[in-house]
């Protein structure tokens, strides 16, 4: 996998974990998702994105949009339920009528040094 202008990326980390409405509304649901950050990656809040797979034969992925996230010492967010954990949710492939839509979330990263400290901490239980 290739993030566009970001060469190196993690993986959410198991423990993580997220909050969500009663209903989703229209559209692309994880805007209206909030997730939970383990305490040990509060510096990476910022990294922390959706990405899609850019159409054609490539795997190349663009980032979309910085994911909504809380910290465990921060207070829940009003009106969503949890938090849940994200596996299984992340196992499942959305699907439209044409295709299977390939998003991920995704701590995206331009220089070295910063994922490498992200890669050192995912590693940690």
């Amino acid at each position: 996998m290739i993030v566009q202008d970001h060469p190196n990326f993690c993986n959410m980390p198991e423990d993580m974990r997220y909050y969500r409405p009663e209903h989703f509304g229209a559209g692309f649901i994880e805007k209206s998702m909030v997730f939970l950050l383990p305490e040990r990656l509060r510096k990476f809040r910022r990294n922390l994105w959706h990405v899609r797979r850019n159409p054609g034969d490539d795997a190349v992925y663009m980032p979309l949009f910085r994911v909504n996230c809380v910290l465990p010492s921060e207070p829940a967010p009003v009106g969503l339920q949890g938090p849940f954990d994200v596996y299984p949710f992340y196992t499942r492939t959305t699907k439209t009528r044409s295709r299977e839509l390939d998003y991920y979330v995704l701590f995206v990263f331009r220089d070295r040094m910063s994922w490498m400290r992200c890669k050192a901490l995912l590693e940690k239980p």
